[in-house]
């Protein structure tokens, strides 16, 4: 890993009425658009969604992480993240997270160690961690 600081940079381009492409250097263009619940059209990548995937996928790849630290053998993680998008005070925010992971493992490995690092990787997601809505995990651990 590099040392810290490190800096990220993403563009953001539309017009009055087309969608937004998002770019960043050396990656996939992405396209968004309002969702249908703020009047949108629906059907692409709106920034609800891709904050709720940001949360998801920094879960996957922190359990991989810790998992690799552990030398904990995995089969699959199958990671669903729900928020609650609700007015506070006057202002429009995520209020709520739950993160619903479902593991599968080996025979040979423990439930209670999969349990114990999938804890761990939702208390060490940079992206989870950067935001203030209440955070839940919810866990299923299957044996192949």
């Amino acid at each position: 890993m590099q040392p810290f600081p490190h800096q990220y940079q993403v563009r953001a381009n539309a017009g009055p009425d087309d969608l937004v492409r998002l770019s960043s250097a050396g990656i996939e263009d992405l396209s968004s658009a309002a969702p249908v619940e703020f009047d949108g059209p629906g059907g692409h990548w709106s920034p609800e969604t891709l904050l709720l995937g940001a949360v998801a996928d920094c879960f996957v790849l922190s359990f991989r992480a810790v998992a690799t630290a552990s030398r904990f053998s995995w089969v699959e993680l199958n990671c669903e993240t729900l928020g609650t998008l609700d007015r506070v005070d006057r202002t429009t925010r995520f209020t709520r997270l739950t993160t619903k992971a479902r593991l599968k493992i080996g025979q040979d490995a423990s439930v209670e160690r999969a349990r114990a690092l999938l804890e761990k990787a939702e208390q060490v997601c940079l992206i989870s961690n950067s935001l203030n809505a209440e955070r839940f995990l919810e866990v299923e651990v299957l044996v192949e």
